[in-house]
């Protein structure tokens, strides 16, 4: 692989994380700031320009060749543009334009976190080796991308595998989105936490109302918190399987803060997909943790550059 690198972002409501990687995903440099997502647009903004600010200071800048950028959603690829739920005051925000325009004038490829997150873990990580996959994100959201036919599929605006906001219920509970029952109302950590503290279940003496002290309380057997988990699990298998039914991916990785919390999701989730995925063609549809951690989303934004950069140069080459 020859010597260029990527500078990677990985935009989110908390932190803005920059990275110069190579052509086999190691990080090389880093910066991160803060995300004042709660401030306006151009504010934000210059936090993207200082981490990138930080990454050329480094003498390795001089090796990156292109950036890419996996943003929290809604991304509108085609358009160039960001308009994260989390962050109010980017809507419509021309991102792909000013990070060319802070860079010098380097190629800029933009997908969302959860396409940036499947792109990773399909390069390095649970995906690898599969054609067909479904990468999941569970944690303040419920996010996801899509590989198929071993290509990244981001879709037109790259938003394609958002299984967050597929239906699973009818007439269920209404989605900031605007639907009724979506996976992410269901199976996000803070509505796993909601329905457990709903339906009766105390935290303990530290007060943590998290999902993650949801998750150590079904480990303990409290069966409030066992429940509020089993409803996520079905949820996700429900998406999963209707995915799977509809694209042919033959595993699904899930990944998240609520995906750490292992047997307390996974051994309920394998055991309601198989209640939903059903027809032949989908009965060997595996699902695993994510291997890939915090770094995923900076290690898929270079992944999808390092893509688009050979896909210009083989078109180049007429191949």
């Amino acid at each position: 692989m020859h010597t260029d690198l990527v500078a990677a972002l990985d935009i989110g409501g908390t932190k803005i994380a920059g990275a110069l990687v190579d052509g086999h995903g190691r990080i090389q440099v880093r910066a991160q700031r803060a995300t004042p997502a709660k401030q306006d647009g151009e504010t934000v903004m210059r936090a993207v320009e200082d981490v990138l600010a930080d990454l050329a200071a480094a003498p390795l800048w001089e090796r990156a060749v292109s950036v890419g950028i996996g943003s929290a959603g809604p991304v509108d690829a085609s358009a160039g543009t960001v308009s994260p739920v989390n962050v109010p005051g980017w809507r419509g925000f021309p991102l792909v334009e000013r990070v060319r325009s802070a860079t010098g004038g380097l190629p800029v490829e933009l997908i969302g976190d959860g396409v940036a997150i499947t792109a990773a873990e399909h390069w390095q990580g649970a995906a690898r080796g599969h054609d067909n996959a479904l990468c999941m994100v569970v944690s303040t959201g419920v996010g996801g991308g899509l590989v198929l036919g071993g290509r990244l599929h981001s879709g037109p605006t790259g938003n394609a595998g958002h299984i967050g906001h597929i239906s699973v219920d009818l007439d269920g509970d209404l989605c900031p989105c605007g639907a009724r029952g979506c996976v992410e109302r269901i199976a996000s950590g803070p509505n796993i936490a909601r329905r457990a503290l709903d339906q009766g279940w105390q935290p303990g003496p530290d007060g943590d109302t998290t999902a993650a002290a949801v998750a150590a309380a079904a480990r303990a057997g409290d069966p409030v918190a066992v429940a509020s988990f089993e409803r996520a699990a079905q949820a996700l298998a429900a998406g999963i399987a209707a995915t799977a039914t509809l694209v042919e991916i033959d595993i699904a990785v899930v990944g998240g803060g609520v995906g750490k919390a292992g047997d307390v999701l996974f051994t309920p989730l394998r055991r309601a997909l198989a209640d939903y995925a059903t027809l032949s063609f989908v009965q060997r549809l595996t699902v695993v943790p994510a291997q890939m951690g915090t770094d995923a989303g900076l290690v898929g934004a270079a992944a999808a550059a390092l893509n688009r950069r050979a896909g210009v140069e083989t078109a180049a080459a007429g191949v």
